[in-house]
């Protein structure tokens, strides 16, 4: 019998090798589930050790539940499926791996906004289907002298910047309220609130956190205030837009163009208005995958669990325990 359990709640990777190799230097069993209820969660981490969570989401009422758990690791950046308040008043840790995908989510905002200014997809469809000479469908308009607003300045924000830098963009501005207007001017950024970066920028990409504060940031009235052609990209979170008011915006012409990865439900529901649009690019949640970030990330997120069962605290800590 193994020293240590530790559950895996939801399958996304099939392959747990890297899990495995870093935990077997303590005697650790790794169980993988997919987990689909709270009961079914319950049972399940009862008398685990530490768990590696996906997208499953571990509320307080699961989380009192656990017996022994010393550590929860989230796989990913965002933490907002995990109860941190629960866990802290448990004596959990919650941990996170912040800097795996920062290429690969800033590549996969730079994609979609590419693929959106220049008509890509739109196009790969009607050629398809038979069509050509398509310019007069849907009109493209060139890079240089556009205005980028960037809406949240952590990393991967900084990263897509560091990537248009030789676009020829008027300028880039930025809202955060968490990040100094100083810090920003000295990585070429111009620091703005966030209705005058709306009413100003030709391109929008959203890189904050889902919190309180900023779920439904962007809605009906925000839109409001943008300039028609506007190209809306999203690859943080999908609750951080209000999708019909979004989804009403691409249908009326209001937004120009949009891409995006995360969806305030996933998967994409069926019946979503998203997918009868031809004005929008959409992917899967996928843009923090590359096959070294899947490495990466799942070597951080088993290291977090090893180091709080040496008797330490993990490397990239949510709360304090």
């Amino acid at each position: 019998m193994k020293k240590y359990r530790v559950v895996v709640t939801d399958d996304r990777f099939g392959s747990y090798l890297q899990e495995n190799e870093v935990l077997q230097a303590i005697d650790t069993q790794v169980d993988v589930h997919n987990l689909t209820s709270g009961s079914e969660a319950i049972a399940a981490l009862a008398d685990a050790d530490g768990v590696l969570v996906n997208l499953h989401p571990l509320p307080a009422e699961v989380i009192r539940e656990m017996k022994k758990c010393r550590v929860i690791s989230r796989y990913g950046v965002g933490y907002d499926n995990v109860d941190v308040k629960a866990a802290t008043e448990k004596g959990i840790w919650v941990a996170r791996v912040p800097d795996y995908s920062l290429e690969d989510v800033s590549d996969q905002a730079l994609a979609l906004l590419l693929g959106a200014i220049r008509k890509i997809s739109y196009k790969d469809r009607k050629i398809r289907e038979g069509g050509w000479n398509l310019k007069d469908d849907q009109l493209c308009y060139r890079i240089k002298g556009k205005v980028l607003g960037l809406i949240g300045y952590g990393a991967i924000a900084r990263a897509l910047h560091r990537k248009v830098s030789g676009f020829g963009l008027a300028k880039v501005l930025v809202y955060d309220p968490y990040v100094k207007a100083e810090q920003i001017r000295e990585l070429g950024g111009t620091p703005e609130n966030l209705e005058t970066l709306l009413r100003e920028s030709d391109y929008i990409s959203i890189h904050a956190p889902l919190t309180e504060e900023t779920k439904g940031m962007i809605g009906k009235k925000e839109i409001s205030l943008v300039k028609p052609n506007l190209i809306l990209i999203n690859t943080s979170r999908g609750p951080l837009l209000q999708e019909d008011a979004v989804a009403a915006a691409l249908a009326d012409g209001r937004i120009g163009y949009a891409g995006l990865d995360v969806f305030e439900n996933e998967p994409l529901p069926k019946e979503s208005p998203l997918r009868e649009l031809d004005n929008v690019i959409l992917s899967d949640h996928s843009g923090w995958y590359s096959e070294e970030s899947l490495v990466d990330l799942k070597t951080k997120a088993a290291r977090n669990v090893l180091e709080v069962l040496q008797g330490g605290k993990p490397a990239y800590p949510v709360n304090n325990v």
